[in-house]
């Protein structure tokens, strides 16, 4: 599963108001191809596209929330993810950015058999560490953005394709030139 998230007015309303646009654009377009092959390929790579524009946004934003940028807060991101590896998911890899996260996890089953769901395991994450963070911040309100963006991994191809976006991340967005050079990137096979 990769999962990226990002800090309450981490964007402003004219960016989102683009992006959300160029979004229905796209789904208009879709709606139009014909070949019942087609489409579900066009709609994976234009999901890609979507994701990459709302990433890249995050990453030039000179506006919003950068609260990850201080360390004691990106540490308690940082512990909360690694609390939750091996307890809801096994983790391979993140990356704490100034405004936004990105996880690749995999689900673990629970006592009843089925995998911890998404939902479930986003609201357990964001709680705990908005609360924490508010906290070191000394302030009260909403920390997170309701929403993420997930994708489900579809095989080892594609994992490995996302594990390279995630942690170079940093370097892409101008903040190191070295993936290992970021303090908050982690990765299970490369650690």
């Amino acid at each position: 599963m990769f999962v990226n998230f990002r800090l309450a007015g981490s964007l402003p309303r004219h960016v989102i108001e683009k992006l959300m646009q160029k979004s229905r654009g796209s789904e208009k377009r879709l709606q139009e191809i014909t070949d019942p092959q087609k489409r579900p390929e066009e709609a994976y790579l234009e999901q890609r596209r979507q994701f990459g524009r709302w990433d890249m946004a995050l990453a030039q934003s000179k506006s919003g929330q950068f609260w990850l940028r201080e360390p004691e807060v990106a540490q308690i991101v940082a512990d909360g993810l690694h609390y939750l590896d091996q307890r809801v998911y096994t983790l391979d890899t993140y990356c704490i950015m100034p405004n936004h996260v990105h996880i690749v996890f995999k689900p673990l089953k629970n006592e009843d058999g089925l995998y911890h769901a998404l939902p479930s395991i986003m609201h357990s994450l964001k709680r705990h560490t908005a609360r924490e963070a508010n906290k070191i911040l000394k302030r009260n309100g909403r920390f997170w953005e309701n929403e993420s963006y997930d994708h489900v991994v579809r095989d080892e191809s594609e994992l490995g394709r996302i594990v390279r976006y995630v942690i170079y991340n940093p370097v892409k967005a101008g903040l190191v030139e070295t993936w290992d050079a970021w303090s908050w990137t982690y990765c299970k096979n490369l650690s």
